[in-house]
């Protein structure tokens, strides 16, 4: 069964196990879990506040593991929910999390934006490019299933 699979698409899947892998560790290393990282990740990529839905959609957490994750921080004092409409609730830093926040997701960030920024532009407009074409096949693929 194994020899079903192309040589490209394991090395793809070691690629991806290699970088939760990474990003597992540097979360570690900045003492957060992460799940944390990624909440606070996705909430400083949008601002200091966004909406729960935001952070489900765009974080690839389950529903039940953000708000698993968003109980702790709140009541580390890291973030605070209020309502948004009728339905919604918008998530918000505290103070103590923005400082949280600049330790760990907000320089995990920054990181990032300075790899893709040494690499050549032409390389990052391909990357980004191949990327979001995988990710566009893949949807329609899912669809058909």
């Amino acid at each position: 069964m194994n020899n079903l699979i192309s040589r490209d698409m394991k090395r793809f899947n070691y690629l991806l196990g290699e970088m939760d892998a990474a990003y597992h560790e540097i979360s570690l290393k900045l003492g957060i879990s992460d799940s944390a990282m990624i909440i606070l990740y996705t909430i400083c990529d949008i601002g200091d506040c966004c909406l729960l839905a935001q952070i489900c959609r765009l974080s690839g957490l389950s529903k039940q593991t953000v708000n698993s994750a968003l109980r702790k921080l709140e009541a580390q004092g890291t973030l605070y929910l209020e309502k948004a409409g009728p339905k919604g609730k918008k998530v918000c830093l505290t103070e103590a999390g923005k400082a949280l926040a600049e330790r760990t997701a907000l320089r995990l960030l920054r990181t990032e934006d300075a790899i893709l920024a040494s690499w050549p532009r032409q390389d990052v407009e391909k990357y980004l490019d191949l990327t979001e074409r995988f990710l566009t096949s893949l949807r329609e693929e899912a669809a058909k299933l």
